[in-house]
C-alpha cells in the first residue's frame, strides 16, 4: 500500500498532506462563524485533524505514513459533520489523494516490468 521511495507522486501526496494542514487550520473559524460550532469543539476537531495531516506528511518515508494519510483523508470528509463545506472540501482532497495514489501505483508498475 506504500509507493516506492523514487515514485514522484510521493511529493505529491505529501504536497495534499501540507495543504490540508492549511485546509483544516482555515476550518475552524469556518465552523465557528458560519455553522456555530463550539469553539472548543471546532479547535479540538480541526485542530487533531491539521495535527495528524502533519504528522502523515512526517511519516510520508515510513511505512506508516500512508495508512496516516488515508486516515486524514477520511478525518477530512469527516469534518463535514460539523460543517456541511468539508464534506465537499474533503470530498476534493479525498479525490486528489485517491487519483494521485492510483497514478503513483501505475508509475511503480510501469517501473517494474521495464527492463534494466
Amino acid at each position: 500500500m506504500n509507493l516506492s521511495a523514487k515514485n514522484p507522486m510521493r511529493v505529491v501526496l505529501l504536497a495534499i498532506l501540507a495543504f490540508e494542514v492549511i485546509l483544516f487550520g482555515l476550518a475552524i473559524p469556518v465552523m465557528i462563524l458560519i455553522s456555530d460550532v463550539d469553539p472548543l469543539t471546532a479547535g479540538l476537531c480541526a485542530g487533531g485533524a491539521a495535527l495528524l495531516a502533519l504528522v502523515a506528511a512526517a511519516m510520508m518515508r515510513r511505512p506508516a505514513g500512508y495508512p496516516l494519510g488515508w486516515l486524514t483523508q477520511l478525518v477530512g470528509l469527516a469534518l463535514g459533520l460539523l460543517t456541511t463545506a468539508m464534506y465537499v472540501v474533503g470530498g476534493l482532497f479525498l479525490a486528489l489523494w485517491l487519483i494521485t495514489f492510483i497514478l503513483g501505483r501505475r508509475l511503480d508498475e510501469q517501473g517494474r516490468t521495464r527492463p534494466a
